[in-house]
Order: structure tokens, then C-alpha cells, then sequence
């Protein structure tokens, strides 16, 4: 089991950056594909990136590609989500999620039914 705690989110203009860390608990974070999630005010929960357990392979969903970058650091059990060009539109509550059933598939899941376990979420707000 892995628990997991996001921080990094904030208010920033349109066109700045934000990094957002997930720390993991447990020794088998390594082993765990791992994504992000977004759910924007008043919108159902979507799909941002996802990392293979070796941090080799990632996944975007089209409208973050180019400006966002899914990293994991394994010896720190901590994943990362580098936001670039910001934009209203990412304006969101940002989750990471751990996949153990994934964890050594090279399928990269990007439903979250495929993740089975959750941050608590944090606030990521563009202004415009």
C-alpha cells in the first residue's frame, strides 16, 4: 500500500510555472506506475500524465503536451508534474495516483479506474 501527499499548487498568471511533487510513502514506490489527474471546477475528473515505474516512458493527454513534464525520482519516492505556459483552462484541483496492477506493464493507464491509490489533491488556479 502507498500513500501519497501533493504540494505545489497555487495561484499563477497565465504563461507562468508550477511544479507539483506527490511524496509516497513506502518502500515499493518503485514499483508503482504513476499518473496525475486534474478535475477542473465544476468538470469531472480527467487524465493529465502518466510514468512508468522506471521514469522512462511517459504519456500525455493532447492539451498538456509540449508544456507539461511527468517526472519520478524513486530514491526520494517522489513524483513530479512540471507545468510551463499555463493556461486558465489548467486551472483545476491536481491529483497524483499510483497504479500497483500496471506497475511492470508497459501500458501507461490513463482511465483512473486503473489507479488504486489517491492523493488527497491540491489547488492549481491560472489566472487570466
Amino acid at each position: 500500500q502507498v500513500h501519497l501527499v501533493e504540494s505545489g499548487g497555487g495561484l499563477v498568471q497565465t504563461g507562468g510555472s508550477l511544479r507539483l511533487s506527490c511524496a509516497a510513502s513506502g518502500r515499493t514506490f518503485s514499483t508503482y506506475a504513476m499518473g496525475w489527474f486534474r478535475q477542473p471546477p465544476g468538470k469531472e475528473r480527467e487524465f493529465v500524465a502518466a510514468v512508468r515505474w522506471s521514469g522512462v516512458s511517459t504519456y500525455y493527454t493532447d492539451s498538456v503536451k509540449g508544456r507539461f513534464t511527468i517526472s519520478r525520482d524513486n530514491a526520494k519516492n517522489t513524483l513530479y508534474l512540471q507545468m510551463n505556459s499555463l493556461k486558465p483552462e489548467d486551472t483545476a484541483v491536481y491529483y497524483c495516483a499510483a497504479s500497483s496492477r500496471y506497475g511492470s506493464s508497459w501500458y501507461l493507464p490513463s482511465m483512473d479506474v486503473q489507479y488504486d491509490y489517491w492523493g488527497q489533491g491540491t489547488q492549481v488556479t491560472v489566472s487570466s
